[in-house]
């Protein structure tokens, strides 16, 4: 399934030095706390396009409060946010949106009595004059669906009558609409089965190779193995290592979360 390799290419001999692109997302230094409670601090990450970057760690390590400093929903109490090389805040879902940040929550907001184009275009639908432009929409949501190979009965069907994986397939061409830079998923397949979450893995490696920032929040090693690029491991709030996917190994990157070392072939 993963198609890493492919996407990474150095400079060949003898061929000109040519500056990188500033990643499309970063973080520096940022912390949080919830009271007396500090569920981030110091921490650094990056995501760039063409790239998975996958946050793992333990409940409670911090990882849903980095992607509500990455969606807008929380705004650290330290760090800086830069996006696309110029530093910003984030306030608000709007402004990260707006600044092309989109994020799947793991509660996918969908309106399960609304077919799939009413809930692609939800508070953000097309126009002909003061009226609906069903037919743009119709075609815009065929075209997006198809761009991702994801498979629905209908884009007039409702929501309640697709399955998990249809679900969050749906969720992610909305958040697509717009075409932002960076899509943050928060655990994506957390309660798919194992065909479904094979689909929405797929899908991912689609988003990543068609030129998006990818960061996967997921508690799932085999999920996050099998497509992202990095791993960076969250441990009581810190950055407690990064990984390059190709190299590391799973005992590695459990030790990391876990604080404890395990054997070959354990914990699987």
């Amino acid at each position: 399934m993963n198609g890493r390799a492919g996407n990474r290419r150095g400079p060949l001999e003898g061929e000109p030095a040519v500056l990188a692109e500033p990643p499309a997302l970063a973080l520096h230094g940022v912390t949080h706390s919830y009271g007396a409670v500090r569920a981030l601090v110091d921490v650094d990450l990056d995501v760039r396009r063409h790239e998975v970057v996958a946050v793992v760690g333990e409940n409670g390590a911090g990882k849903s409060t980095l992607v509500g400093v990455m969606s807008g929903v929380l705004v650290p109490d330290a760090g800086e946010v830069v996006v696309d090389g110029r530093e910003t805040q984030l306030t608000s879902p709007g402004q990260a949106r707006g600044l092309g940040i989109a994020t799947v929550f793991q509660d996918l907001a969908l309106c399960e009595d609304l077919d799939v184009v009413e809930n692609l275009f939800l508070g953000q639908e097309i126009r002909f004059g003061p009226l609906l432009d069903e037919v743009a929409m119709e075609r815009e949501a065929q075209r997006l669906l198809a761009q991702l190979a994801v498979r629905v009965p209908s884009v007039r069907a409702p929501v309640a009558s697709l399955s998990g994986g249809q679900r969050q397939a749906v969720a992610i061409a909305r958040a697509l609409l717009g075409e932002p830079r960076v899509l943050v998923l928060d655990e994506p397949t957390a309660a798919l089965g194992v065909t479904q979450t094979a689909e929405v893995l797929t899908l991912i490696e689609r988003v990543r190779d068609a030129g998006f920032g990818v960061v996967l929040a997921s508690h799932n090693l085999t999920d996050v193995q099998a497509v992202a690029d990095r791993v960076v491991v969250l441990r009581r709030g810190r950055l407690n290592g990064e990984f390059d996917a190709d190299v590391a190994g799973y005992e590695q990157i459990v030790a990391a979360i876990t604080g404890v070392a395990i054997g070959p072939g354990e914990g699987r």
